[in-house]
Order: C-alpha cells, then sequence, then structure tokens
C-alpha cells in the first residue's frame, strides 16, 4: 500500500522545529487533497497533515465510489481525480474493460465511478508529489491551537500513534478538512452535534422522528426526465405523527467497510471469527446481507456496507483518539462478525453459507493492516456554527421557484437527496427507524454559500467538510464529490485571499465567485450546462445563477432572449451595480415574468437597456465597451447564453 517513499519518508521524519507555510491543511481527504492542490498550484505553499498513513480519506478506505446522482463535472481536481482514475484503469485493464467502464464517469448509472482503494491512494500520493509546494505529513492529529484575536497563529501536531514529539506549525490561513472538524474545535469555532429541533430552523425532517421507507424509483421528476439526475431506488414513506421532532445529540450510524473479493487470485479466506465473536448480537440484526455482490463492483470487489451500529457512535465526534480508537474497534469487530456470521452460522441456509464463503478480504488493499481499513466511515460529526447555516429548506424547492434558494456566494452544488442512516434504534408502532431519512422526493439540487465555510470568530479558518448545516440538510452535503468541490473552492479562498493581503474571512465574496465560476467550478446545477462545452459563457451562466438571472434548472442557454426576461435581467443588472443585490428575490421575480412572451431581443436593445439601467460617468460605458469585445452583431437577436456573457463581461473589473 505505500507506494511512495516520499511518503514514507514524510511520515516517519518529524517536522523541524517552527515550520511556517502560506496554508496549513489538516485531513488528506479528498477535500483536503483538493484544496491544497488548488493552492500549491497558485504558487502558494502547503502543509497537509493527516492521522492516517497516507492520502484519500474514505475513498482511500472502503467507500470504492464515487456516491452522486447527477454525472456532471463539477470541478477541476474532481474532474482530474475522475481523469486519473479511468486513464490508470484503461492502461492497466484496456480501453474496453469491464474496470475501465466502471471507473469511467458515465451518465445514468449509480454509482457514476468506481475505483479501488489502493489505486485512489496511489492516484493521490502522485497529485500530492508532483506539486514542489506541498508537503505531506502522516500519522499526526491537532492537539492544540493558538488564536490571536480573530486568527488562528500556531497549531500543535501530536504524533497519532506511538512515540514521537509534537511540533509547532504556523501559518497564514488554515483549512480543516478532516472529517471531525478536529482542528475548528481546538480553535473554539462553536459548533453542533446531532439533531436540531424542528422548530429552530422550521425543518419538516429535523429531530427525534420514526420513519418508514419504501422502494420504487424517485423523484418522479427525475424518473420522467425533468430533473438531471439519477433517480434513487427509495424513499420516504410517512413519517410517524407522534414523533416528538426533539433536538438531541444523536448522529446517523457509522460503519467499518471492509473490502469483499470473489475473485480466488486475490481472496483471503476468513478462517476463524473476530476475538469475543457473540453470534447472538447477529441473530435478529436487520441487515444480514453482503450487498450488491458484482453488481457496480470494480476489479471484482464489494464495499460491505451493511453493518451499522446506531447509538453506538455518539461519543465519537467530540472524544478523544484513545476513546475513538475503542469506537473503531468496536464496529471493526462487528462487521467482522457479521461475516462470520453469514458464511458460518445455522440459521443461515446451507446453500447460503456456500454463497457466503465465496467473499473474503482483497489481498490487493492495506497489506500492512491485515488487509482492512485504517478507518470507518465517519458519515457525520461536528458541524461548524458558520454564517450561515444550510438548512433542508436550501436543499428542497424554494417558494416562487421551480429550483432549491438561490445563493448569491454559491460555491458548491449538492445533487445527493438528503438522507440519514437510522441515529437510534429506538422505534414506534408501524414506524421501524428513528431517524432514517431517505428525502428523495423532497430533493432537489441546492446551492453552498460560502459563509458555511466560515466559522463565526475566525477570519483565517476555511472548513470545507464539517461545514455549518443542520442535521437533516447534511445529508446532501456528506457526499465525496460535494466536499471536493468544497475543498477546492476553500483552496481558492485561501490563494485569493493570500494575493488580496486579507483573510477569507474579510474576503469580497464577489470576487471569489467570479474566480470560481472562471475557473469552471459548477456554482449551481443545470439540467442542460455541461463544464467541459469550452464556450466562454458556460462560466457566465453559472456566474448569473448566483445573481438570480434563472429561476428554474434549465438554463436554455442557445434560446432567444425574450422581452420579458431581458427587462427582468435588466431590473437584476441594476440591484448587482448599485450592490442592492437580493438573488434570490430576484429569481423570484424572474419566475413571475409573463412566460407567453416571445418577443426576441436584439444583442444592441439588450445593451441599451443594461446601459439604462446602470448609469455611470465612466466612458465608454463599460455594457458598450464588452459589447465591441465580444462582436455580438448588434441588430441580431441575442441568445441568453450570450445575454450573460455580455453581463459578465461588463462586470469584470
Amino acid at each position: 500500500m505505500r507506494f511512495l517513499s516520499t511518503i514514507l519518508l514524510l511520515a516517519i521524519i518529524p517536522l523541524p522545529a517552527a515550520e511556517t507555510y502560506d496554508i496549513v491543511i489538516t485531513g488528506a481527504t479528498p477535500a483536503g487533497i483538493a484544496a491544497a492542490v488548488r493552492s500549491a498550484r497558485r504558487g502558494h505553499t502547503v502543509l497537509l497533515t493527516d492521522h492516517r498513513p497516507g492520502p484519500g480519506g474514505m475513498l482511500s478506505n472502503g467507500l470504492l465510489q464515487w456516491d452522486a446522482l447527477s454525472p456532471a463535472r463539477r470541478s477541476p481536481i474532481y474532474d482530474e481525480f475522475l481523469d486519473r482514475t479511468h486513464a490508470f484503469y484503461a492502461e492497466k485493464y484496456g480501453a474496453d474493460s469491464p474496470e475501465q467502464s466502471l471507473a469511467k464517469l458515465v451518465p445514468g448509472r449509480y454509482p457514476i465511478a468506481s475505483v479501488e482503494p489502493h489505486v485512489f491512494e496511489k492516484i493521490c500520493g502522485e497529485m500530492l508529489s508532483a506539486e514542489k509546494n506541498i508537503t505531506t505529513v502522516y500519522k499526526v492529529h491537532v492537539s492544540s491551537a493558538s488564536i490571536s484575536g480573530r486568527a488562528i497563529t500556531t497549531i500543535t501536531l501530536a504524533p497519532h500513534e506511538g512515540a514521537g514529539s509534537s511540533r509547532e506549525v504556523s501559518a497564514k490561513i488554515f483549512i480543516d478538512a478532516t472529517y471531525e472538524g478536529d482542528l475548528a474545535a481546538a480553535a473554539k469555532v462553536p459548533y453542533r452535534v446531532g439533531r436540531e429541533a424542528r422548530d429552530e430552523f422550521d425543518e419538516p425532517h429535523a429531530g427525534k422522528v420514526f420513519t418508514k421507507i419504501k422502494g420504487g424509483k424517485f423523484p418522479k421528476v427525475a424518473v420522467e426526465g425533468k430533473l438531471a439526475i439519477f433517480p434513487y431506488y427509495a424513499a420516504m414513506d410517512g413519517i410517524d405523527p407522534q414523533s416528538p421532532h426533539t433536538a438531541d445529540g444523536a448522529i446517523q450510524a457509522y460503519n467499518y467497510r471492509p473490502t469483499l473479493t470473489r475473485n480466488p487470485e486475490h481472496r483471503i479466506p476468513f478462517t476463524a471469527p473476530p476475538e469475543g465473536y457473540d453470534r447472538k448480537q447477529y441473530l435478529n440484526f436487520e441487515r444480514r446481507y453482503f450487498g450488491a455482490g458484482d453488481r457496480g463492483s470494480i476489479n471484482g470487489l464489494s464495499s460491505f456496507n451493511a453493518p451499522i451500529l446506531p447509538g453506538e457512535n455518539h461519543a465519537y465526534p467530540e472524544a478523544d483518539w484513545e476513546t475513538r480508537n475503542k469506537i473503531l474497534a468496536r464496529h471493526k469487530n462487528f462487521a467482522l462478525g457479521l461475516i462470520w456470521f453469514l458464511q458460518n452460522d445455522e440459521t443461515i441456509p446451507e446453500n447460503k453459507r456456500t454463497e457466503n464463503k465465496q467473499w473474503g478480504l482483497s489481498k490487493l488493499d492495506w497489506p500492512d493492516n491485515g488487509h482492512l481499513p485504517y478507518d470507518m466511515y465517519v458519515r457525520e460529526a461536528r458541524r461548524i456554527s458558520g454564517r450561515t447555516t444550510y438548512t433542508e429548506h436550501d436543499n428542497s424547492l424554494a417558494k416562487g421557484l421551480d429550483r432549491s434558494p438561490v445563493s448569491s456566494d454559491s460555491i458548491a452544488i449538492t445533487d445527493w437527496y438528503m438522507d440519514s442512516h437510522s441515529c437510534t434504534l429506538d422505534s414506534s408502532p408501524g414506524y421501524p427507524y428513528d431517524g432514517k431519512l431517505i428525502l428523495t422526493e423532497e430533493s432537489r439540487p441546492g446551492m453552498i454559500p460560502y459563509r458555511t465555510l466560515l466559522p463565526e470568530n475566525l477570519d483565517n479558518l476555511l472548513v470545507p467538510v464539517c461545514l455549518s448545516a443542520t442535521h437533516v440538510a447534511w445529508g446532501a452535503v456528506r457526499l465525496e464529490p460535494v466536499w471536493t468541490q468544497t475543498g477546492e473552492a476553500a483552496g481558492f479562498a485561501a490563494s485569493l485571499a493570500l494575493e488580496k493581503q486579507t483573510t477569507p474571512g474579510e474576503l469580497d465574496p464577489a470576487l471569489l465567485i467570479r474566480a470560481l465560476a472562471e475557473e469552471r467550478l459548477m456554482l449551481a446545477f443545470f439540467n442542460d450546462i455541461d463544464m467541459e462545452n469550452p464556450a466562454p459563457w458556460v462560466p457566465a451562466v453559472q456566474w448569473a445563477a448566483t445573481k438570480g438571472y434563472f429561476s428554474d434548472y434549465d438554463a436554455r442557454p442557445e434560446g432567444d432572449l425574450f422581452a420579458s426576461v431581458a427587462k427582468a435581467w435588466t431590473e437584476t443588472f441594476a440591484a448587482l451595480t448599485s450592490d442592492s443585490l437580493d438573488a434570490n428575490a430576484r429569481a423570484v421575480a424572474l419566475h413571475a415574468t409573463d412566460r407567453s412572451d416571445t418577443t426576441p431581443v436584439t444583442a444592441a436593445s439588450f445593451a441599451a437597456m443594461l446601459e439604462e439601467a446602470s448609469k455611470t460617468e465612466v466612458t465608454p460605458h463599460p455594457v458598450a465597451a464588452a459589447l465591441k469585445t465580444l462582436a455580438f452583431p448588434p441588430e441580431k437577436t441575442i441568445s441568453r447564453a450570450n445575454a450573460c456573457l455580455l453581463m459578465f463581461t461588463a462586470t469584470k473589473e
């Protein structure tokens, strides 16, 4: 598994005293790697640390797949992860091999792309070692942080296991990309753990809630082809009306996910139960299955997702590492015990036992750890109290719109539905689950505000993983594709802040959003926008989406700009240039315009409308200058895409 000598050396050699970097990032998760690579490529020195022995987070620890319902490319580093993975399998197994096909991003398929843990760690290591500005140090964790005013000045890194000395490192900007939010906690950032009460944010599914689930394909708009996401195979089938909806400290269940294979060439059979095995705990366990088998697996592997222990992880987020390791050991032991039970217990039919015994551990992954993952799936831990909170409403249809609410400082999108595994083993008559949510019908792709990454009390810390969200909304955030994009956005924000000689908390978000659009990060989900399209209007449409220029998920970029829409867009442009913009209100106003109006508008007439609405003493007017630069034929009808590009160009400083 350890494939790069530099990684081995960095894991063993302690940091020199008083090391200083431009940016320090804790957590070599995909989010942390995206932040590190993006910052380094902009010329900034970066220290990236992790408590594990290598990079990759859960994708190097048994997840096996990118969980997304939209196959769209969403940010350059995310795309690079996928492209490198696809290239690896194409080269090793052939361009037409099953492995190459499963590694490739494919529309209309779930999972959208797969990868073996050791392959993803290799790819992450190569990406990091290629950047001369990145220093990586593994097997360390944050033990403390020093604060001056509204800034972290230094953090202390302690050896995660075994002997060694703690070291202090300093930086201008810090990024917490851990799954646990440990740096934020060490820096005294306020945070949440557990479920909010329903009345705190008026969320219909918040608090302690008893549910039942049904099968099928959802949401209906996706099944009908009106929303370009993959329909999921389950949905809510009701909530117990007697549910208290009260707040508590419960979080959704974790699990330990060994990578299993039926390939005899790579399989290591299970020959003994784990220490302390007790068959009684599996006799009535609901999730007694190996999973999807070879469906959607890569190189014959399957991720063992069945063993969950609701309630037994509640102490984990705020626990010290000694306690966390005990919780991890319990989950690991339970998972291995379940495998043994399914393969050997007399209550399992003999033919099923024979079938189950075909599964074993993979020789290809974690040879230095008994072929078992280093970590378990930490689905939910701390969530910081940020400068805004992402709620259930932000991931649902907004009033007056055919999309979720518009965020003027959106830095990433959600495409997964709001979900949660069970939080406890409690139930009520007819409702077998406490806290299990599969809100496929209720959810819609959302826009994640930059402010959710910014703590209330600090200006030089960004938190792209344990960002500010409620428990319910967290279900749509907690996916690696989302975190990879928020991580890359955090890297951009840190770099831009350094270049502007400010902090992420004081950075003008308008500058950041524009920069992200120009770099082709997806800021808003659309059914009909391909981020790979090289056309110059693609960034302009993404930017415009954050300003309220669209009220649904159809951009219709090649369509003509009609007069009623032009009028609404002109009013939005005027609000934008006068710093009085309420992006969501502008989208609602647009949605209320006359949909029957099909009068096309020329480039010259639209430019004149914009000039009149945004009078300035600058000569020539920025709109006129933009029209000349873009060379749109003045008397020809302007498309919606080119109208966005005109406004985007005119507002460039």
